[in-house]
């Protein structure tokens, strides 16, 4: 209760101050938690609403192609735009025909070579925010691979199928399906899915990559069960890998589908739908990532 002083003036005492404080950090702890909860819907929005655009996008590059675009284009000849990744086929189609002038010319001038070749390294480095999930600042801006050479990056990529020798999902390397080769259903079966860059940078670039094969895969393409063949580099198991949390600092993450969502991350599907699916629905992945499984399957809620 309060007490009056010796100067005739009303105060708190010692307990009652402490309470004071304790109800105040009390309240300012849960306005925190309240702060973090919107900022981390918020985040989860915005990266939903660019995995929409990226699936409109793809549905209009098969509106003109008649097929979604390859997943990876190996450096078979007598093919062309070697090592080019899925997300820079579809810049036409997300108000980027500036930049995929700037790629036509750059294969012109240099049509095969590393991807970061002139004048391919300043395009490798453009940042393009619709392929950054903004949950993950790592991707904001341009980070250095292998500590030489700055790269850009994409938070989604391509759904192989169950792992990069099988090829038996929608975006792979060469592929060219088409709607109606998904027998499963659009609606049952992947197109991509979120799995942030590995933790050296040397994996997860949008534009021109090897990936571990030089089919792309773990670059912007991969598998639900996807394998480590690239063992001797990286001293992660063999696999298969499995949908499950990651962290951003573990470079053998970098060989399943995550995101920095909790519990979950963000797929989009052949129809164009895109969903949150959560680590719970592991199980089920390999039967959504194929094309034509003849799987029935149903995610969980």
């Amino acid at each position: 209760m309060t007490r009056t002083n010796s100067t005739g003036r009303c105060g708190l005492s010692l307990i009652e101050l402490l309470v004071v404080i304790a109800l105040i950090g009390l309240m300012i702890g849960l306005t925190l938690s309240a702060v973090q909860r919107v900022r981390a819907s918020a985040v989860r929005t915005h990266c939903l609403n660019n995995a929409r655009q990226l699936a409109t996008a793809l549905h209009n590059y098969h509106g003109t192609h008649q097929v979604f675009p390859p997943g990876h284009t190996s450096d078979t000849v007598p093919k062309t735009y070697h090592d080019l990744g899925w997300p820079a086929r579809v810049l036409p189609f997300i108000e980027q025909q500036l930049l995929w002038g700037r790629v036509e010319e750059a294969f012109r001038v240099t049509p095969s070579g590393l991807p970061y070749t002139p004048p391919h390294d300043a395009i490798l480095a453009t940042v393009i925010p619709l392929f950054c999930c903004p949950a993950d600042q790592r991707v904001q801006s341009t980070q250095l691979a292998a500590g030489t050479f700055p790269v850009a990056f994409t938070s989604y990529l391509g759904v192989v199928g169950i792992h990069q020798s099988r090829r038996d999902g929608v975006l792979y390397v060469d592929s060219a399906v088409r709607l109606g080769d998904i027998t499963d259903g659009s609606s049952q079966t992947l197109l991509f899915g979120e799995r942030p860059p590995s933790a050296d940078f040397a994996f997860g670039w949008w534009y021109r990559g090897w990936g571990q094969q030089r089919d792309g895969s773990a670059e912007m393409v991969l598998g639900v069960r996807e394998r480590n063949t690239i063992g001797m580099r990286y001293p992660c198991p063999a696999g298969p890998y499995a949908f499950g949390p990651g962290r951003f600092d573990n470079q053998c993450d970098m060989f399943h589908f995550w995101s920095p969502h909790t519990g979950g991350a963000h797929f989009a599907f052949a129809d164009g739908s895109v969903r949150f699916i959560r680590y719970s629905a592991e199980p089920i992945m390999a039967a959504l990532a194929t094309r034509a499984g003849g799987e029935a399957v149903s995610l969980p809620e």
